[in-house]
């Protein structure tokens, strides 16, 4: 597409709300595609009783949203760049949207795992662009306010998916767990068709080898760690999927490095920035997930809350980030999203340190809630400065690619922190008894909070703002045209 028919494109489709509009439909759909990640794990025992299924089809209700989402980020963000951000957008809403329908309206355990799976479809098409959409709505100046109230709602969507699905579950039904999206999705529709500006990438061909080997790569490697823990790391399906996908990423590497128009340019990674944000997230996500996932489990199994109460006990951690992730964006616009991003991911780092060491089989709240309370600091801290960092490292025409790459690392590393964690659980403990428990919990613990705090030393591996925005400026082509609506 020439620059010339982009900027008509652009003026025939201009927002007429401005960036408060652009703010509410990306934040929603965020959530709605960061909820799904863990709203079913509560709901499981009243799904079993309804559909009936073994173990391993019940895992698979989590694990096919996970697989798919994963897969296809990176591809949803370089069709969008494509074919036109909001287009694609709003086509990813709907599938989303209907494939929720689908999955409350399912007769059986497969065909909830397949509406899970399409779910996850619309959900790697939608996601990347939000961050897309936001950044070209948003002036430069603002973006890191608007960044941490994306980020607060995407941070407690995260965090906040067990106790979602165990209230409703609890208290209404499991199908409204799925039913829930679809008011949602239906009022997005219109808004973001209306208020939303239209805006593309380079107008590059499509990189249809290169999504070839990072879907093929990134299906092996996250089938391997989802599967894993369940059917044994011997499991010949287990090792040939990370084997197998293991070698297909190589390949991707080695073609973003030599091909003209990669989906992903492997040159974006010679930035300290991009690097250094990409590697804290992966490992972010890795020990926030399979914290989270082990943690409502030890307050249900051990302590004996019902899901609601393990939920709500666990709001000074979840519902953080929508205290102090906007004031983390405005910190970030100030003294640049550095400092921010690696003070959060040490304090997260401490917090989980701390619940390590007073997790017994009967521990009071009370001993518990100062950890609780500096994770949550710390993950609200993350959120906002983080989305700041990935969209400033590269060129306005690659920011779609670069949330889609992100976004990836992100749903990889959360699949490998719940089966990483799981591993040493099981190690060390089991479900035989609370002691039992507990002695698995702990070193999963101290895992995860040594694994956020080497996020935290690749964030201070970031260059300053200053440097940053002086590296991105130098590699601007002055003869290139500027991406539309960025």
């Amino acid at each position: 597409m020439s620059q010339e028919t982009a900027q008509q494109a652009t003026r025939r489709t201009a927002p007429r709300g401005g960036a408060g509009w652009a703010l509410v439909i990306t934040s929603v759909a965020g959530f709605m595609a960061a909820l799904d990640n863990l709203v079913v794990t509560t709901a499981l025992p009243s799904i079993r009783r309804d559909l009936g299924g073994a173990l391993d089809d019940l895992e698979w209700t989590v694990s096919a949203y996970t697989l798919t989402f994963a897969v296809l980020l990176m591809f949803g963000a370089a069709l969008g760049d494509r074919f036109g951000r909001r287009r694609l957008f709003l086509a990813g809403l709907t599938i989303f949207t209907g494939a929720s329908a689908a999955a409350a309206m399912a007769p059986g355990i497969d065909s909830l795992i397949a509406a899970r799976a399409v779910q996850g479809v619309g959900a790697a098409v939608m996601m990347p662009l939000t961050l897309t959409l936001l950044t070209a709505a948003v002036p430069e100046a603002k973006r890191g306010m608007a960044y941490g109230i994306w980020g607060a709602v995407n941070g407690l969507a995260v965090a906040s998916g067990p106790l979602i699905g165990g209230s409703l579950t609890e208290h209404v039904s499991w199908h409204w767990i799925f039913w829930l999206n679809v008011p949602l999705g239906v009022a997005l529709l219109p808004l973001a068709r209306l208020r939303l500006a239209e805006s593309y990438g380079t107008g590059a061909p499509l990189d249809i080898p290169g999504t070839l080997l990072a879907s093929g790569g990134l299906f092996g490697i996250v089938y391997g760690l989802v599967r894993g823990p369940a059917d044994g790391w011997s499991s010949s399906l287990v090792l040939t999927g990370l084997f197998a996908g293991a070698a297909l990423l190589a390949g991707f590497v080695l073609h973003g490095s030599r091909a003209k128009n990669p989906m992903l340019p492997m040159r974006l990674f010679r930035s300290r920035a991009f690097s250094g944000i990409n590697a804290a997230s992966l490992l972010m996500f890795l020990g926030m997930f399979g914290s989270i996932f082990l943690l409502s489990q030890y307050m249900q199994g051990v302590l004996g809350y019902s899901p609601t109460e393990a939920g709500l006990r666990m709001l000074p951690w979840t519902g953080m980030p929508m205290i102090v992730a906007p004031i983390a964006g405005i910190l970030s616009d100030r003294i640049g999203g550095r400092p921010v991003v690696a003070a959060g991911l040490f304090l997260q780092a401490a917090g989980l340190g701390y619940l390590a060491s007073v997790v017994t089989a009967d521990a009071s709240y009370g001993a518990q809630l100062p950890g609780l309370i500096i994770s949550g600091i710390g993950m609200a801290l993350y959120f906002a400065p983080a989305a700041n960092l990935v969209m400033s490292a590269v060129r306005p025409q690659e920011q779609g690619i670069a949330s889609g790459a992100n976004n990836a690392l992100r749903e990889v590393g959360g699949a490998l922190g719940v089966a990483v964690m799981s591993s040493i659980f099981s190690a060390q403990g089991s479900y035989e008894s609370a002691q039992s428990f507990v002695d698995g919990l702990r070193p999963a613990l101290v895992t995860g909070a040594a694994v956020v705090a080497l996020a935290g030393i690749s964030a201070l591996l970031i260059p300053g703002r200053r440097r940053a925005a002086r590296i991105v400026a130098e590699r601007e082509p002055a003869a290139e045209p500027a991406a539309v609506g960025s």
